[in-house]
C-alpha cells in the first residue's frame, strides 16, 4: 500500500514489515487491532484488507445529530491499511470492507471514526459518509529517528 502510494521506497519494505509484524502481533492479542481480508473468487488468495485501531481518549462533548450536546466516553478508532490487490480494483472490494468496518464501528458504539484517504479512496469513503475535519499534524519531529 505504502509503495503504491509512493510513501515507501523499496529498501525500506523489508524494515517496514518487520516492524509491523511484531506491532500486529501485539495489538492483534490485546484485542487494540481488528483487520478484516477479502478473499478471491477461488477463496485461496487475499485480495483485499483493512484494519482499525482503538484509541481510548479521554470523555469529551459531542454534538448529537439533533444540536443537542452529550459526553462522549472517549471510545474512538482510526481505520488503516485499507488495501486492494490492483487486479481487483474498482470491483467493490474496498466499499465491502469498508462496511464491514462501519458495522463494527456501530457494534462497538465508537464515538469516533476517523482515516487519512489516500486521493484514491477519498470518494469511497466520502461516499460512505466520511467528511473532511479539522485535525492538523505537527511537523516539528525533531525526535523520530
Amino acid at each position: 500500500m505504502f509503495e503504491d502510494m509512493g510513501q515507501l521506497p523499496p529498501d525500506a519494505f523489508d524494515s517496514l514489515l518487520i516492524a509491523a509484524e511484531v506491532r500486529l502481533r501485539d495489538a492483534l492479542a490485546a484485542g487494540e487491532y481488528v483487520g478484516w481480508l477479502a478473499m478471491g473468487a477461488d477463496g485461496d488468495a487475499v485480495v483485499g484488507g483493512a484494519g482499525a485501531q482503538r484509541r481510548l481518549v479521554l470523555p469529551h462533548p459531542y454534538r448529537l445529530p439533533d444540536g443537542t450536546v452529550a459526553v462522549a466516553e472517549g471510545r474512538h478508532a482510526i481505520v488503516l491499511n485499507v488495501y486492494t490487490e490492483p487486479a481487483w480494483r474498482r470491483r467493490g472490494v474496498a466499499e465491502e470492507l469498508m462496511r464491514h468496518v462501519l458495522r463494527w464501528a456501530e457494534e462497538e458504539r465508537l464515538d469516533r471514526l476517523v482515516l487519512h484517504a489516500s486521493h484514491q479512496g477519498r470518494a469511497l469513503y466520502e461516499r460512505l459518509g466520511f467528511v473532511a475535519t479539522n485535525e492538523m499534524r505537527y511537523r516539528g519531529r525533531s525526535w523520530v529517528p
